[in-house]
């Protein structure tokens, strides 16, 4: 038998195995269901499973719109839950990833390393009051959240997971993700005149004209992308790149590098992500356009600001790091994977769970970068936000595009231009990483005394 102190040490890592072990289960669960549900929403599919699992002709039977409809529904819960459950977890990960950069524990008590602390606070804003003050708007006081959680969630209709995991590949789905996310302005702007409180007010102008004015220098970057794939569809933009790293659009045009950059920074800002978070961070108008809500809407605004941080890491990664693309791994691949049967083979699904992979992975690490730079960077003030989007973003954006549109031209007399940037940046990169890698390692060093220590996870 162990000595007391052996099993007081033991029980925790236990304890930590078992949480890890449930919450990786419940995000395995709905990215399973997505692998599932996205092609099988697919008329091709669909109409394989009414005839050959429900044995019906699926142009006659009347039923046919019942199982479409519910499918769809199926897949959309499945995609909201995934949302939130993703907006949580970003949450965890920033208060430990923020404590570790601070010398500090962070969340190490509700569940193994604080990893329910999410739902435990869920939990307690559903029950909390719902305060609405006497003199607001009630209607759009009410209303304002879910037009900010319908710009959210709907997001996912037309953001791949995979090869063949998207809810719908439309052809403008660049376009339609740009005018959707348009719902989040609405919802604040509704959140601070509905208050009728003048720091409320003052708060939700402040972030409407964040969220617009950063809109112009995001919509002319992606423009990058779209000219070098010359399709507004998001599979199409993930085609048209590579599987290996110096076969993204980020490294096979100069331009697309500097436009990558301009979108990542107008991201933060429309995400209300620091340096940019000036709507609830400003002394003087307390928390904003969220001044006056409290319990379950106050949740809402949250849950999408933290689940935003998915959102735009996952555009990013879509439009310039090669989205899902595996390396090694061509479209003809997925083809003769895919077998002649109404249901695909089984070396079918295992591409597509292994794109979803890759584009997980992606996205993680640019959610980490969005993460670091939060705990990094202090806060600009108002003006100098403005200056950066107006006088320096939206020149360097129109930069890039003109440069693209001579760039595409050369590209198609001298394809082997793209072929070396591609090779050049690529192992820019990968010097500029090795020396910062070095360097942190250095000051990790020069830091006597304090040591990462994960006893407590």
């Amino acid at each position: 038998m162990a000595p007391p102190s052996q099993a007081a040490k033991q029980k925790p890592r236990s304890l930590v195995a078992l949480t890890l072990a449930i919450v990786l289960a419940l995000v395995a669960g709905l990215l399973g269901a997505i692998l599932f549900l996205t092609p099988a929403t697919k008329p091709a599919m669909m109409d394989a499973f009414i005839r050959e699992v429900l044995q019906r002709d699926p142009k006659t039977w009347s039923g046919t719109s019942l199982v479409y409809a519910g499918a769809l529904a199926l897949l959309a819960v499945i995609l909201l839950t995934f949302g939130a459950i993703i907006s949580s977890l970003t949450i965890w990960w920033e208060l430990r990833v923020s404590a570790r950069m601070q010398s500090r524990i962070g969340l190490n008590r509700t569940g193994a390393a604080g990893l329910l602390q999410w739902l435990a606070d869920a939990v307690k804003l559903i029950f909390k009051e719902d305060l609405i003050p006497d003199d607001a708007d009630k209607p759009l006081f009410r209303s304002a959240p879910y037009f900010v959680l319908a710009g959210f969630t709907l997001t996912f209709v037309a953001l791949p997971f995979g090869q063949s995991l998207i809810a719908a590949d439309l052809n403008v789905g660049l376009f339609y993700l740009t005018a959707i996310t348009a719902l989040i302005v609405v919802g604040i702007m509704f959140a601070g005149w509905a208050s009728n409180s003048k720091w409320a007010l003052f708060g939700g102008m402040r972030a409407a004209a964040q969220v617009i004015s950063y809109e112009i220098p995001a919509g002319i970057a992606i423009m990058v992308p779209i000219l070098m794939a010359g399709t507004l569809s998001m599979q199409g933009i993930i085609s048209a790149q590579g599987g290996w790293p110096w076969e993204w659009f980020i490294f096979r045009n100069p331009a697309a590098l500097g436009a990558f950059a301009i979108f990542f920074i107008s991201q933060l800002a429309e995400g209300n992500r620091t340096p940019f978070d000036l709507p609830e961070g400003e002394s003087e108008i307390v928390a904003g356009y969220l001044a006056e809500y409290s319990g379950f809407r106050f949740a809402i605004y949250f849950l999408v600001e933290f689940g935003n941080v998915w959102i735009m890491s996952a555009i990013s990664a879509t439009l310039f790091l090669g989205g899902w693309q595996i390396p090694g791994v061509t479209a003809q691949d997925y083809v003769t994977a895919l077998g002649g049967s109404g249901f695909p083979a089984l070396g079918w699904w295992g591409l597509q769970a292994a794109s979803m992979g890759v584009f997980v992975l992606k996205t993680l690490l640019v959610m980490n970068v969005v993460i670091w730079l939060r705990w990094t960077l202090p806060r600009v003030r108002i003006d100098q936000m403005m200056d950066l989007c107006w006088k320096y973003l939206v020149p360097a954006a129109f930069t890039m595009f003109v440069f693209t549109l001579l760039w595409q031209i050369l590209v198609d007399r001298v394809p082997v231009v793209e072929t070396v940037s591609g090779g050049v940046l690529f192992g820019a990169f990968l010097l500029t990483l090795a020396l910062f890698t070095r360097q942190t390692l250095k000051n990790i060093r020069l830091v006597h005394g304090d040591r990462i220590d994960l006893t407590n996870w």
